[in-house]
């Protein structure tokens, strides 16, 4: 087995208790989801989860790192941060920030889609 390999079976199995964890290769990395719902991403030989405004400040507090890559020239910093290196070693450890992850990850969700139509009700008196 690869490292790159053994990497993401490791962060299946950490993400694992919150929900079927499941992997997907792209763009030169991979992309994790619980239960359907995209959460992190592995590149550079690193998990990043996915934060937001509510949770980005909890992963900078511990010492995460956020997602950067270049793109014509220029960084562009994306949603996704590191976690504590203790986060990595056991699935107890990461829960905690796996489960900020797929907060941030729901919310988004429920943000992008449009608010159901209500059905107009008409007056049974005419």
């Amino acid at each position: 087995m690869t490292r790159r390999a053994a990497l993401v079976d490791h962060c299946v199995e950490l993400l694992a208790p919150l929900g079927a964890a499941t992997a997907q290769r792209m763009f030169g990395g991979h992309g994790l989801r619980i239960d359907g719902v995209f959460v992190a991403l592995i590149a550079f030989e690193r998990l990043y989860l996915k934060a937001d405004a509510q949770t980005q400040p909890q992963f900078a507090a511990a010492g995460g790192e956020a997602f950067v890559y270049t793109s014509r020239g220029r960084a562009v910093a994306l949603n996704y941060w590191t976690v504590p290196p203790q986060a990595m070693e056991t699935p107890e450890q990461m829960r905690p920030w796996a489960r900020l992850a797929l907060e941030a990850a729901l919310r988004a969700a429920a943000a992008r889609r449009p608010p159901r139509a209500r059905p107009v009700r008409r007056s049974a008196a005419r």
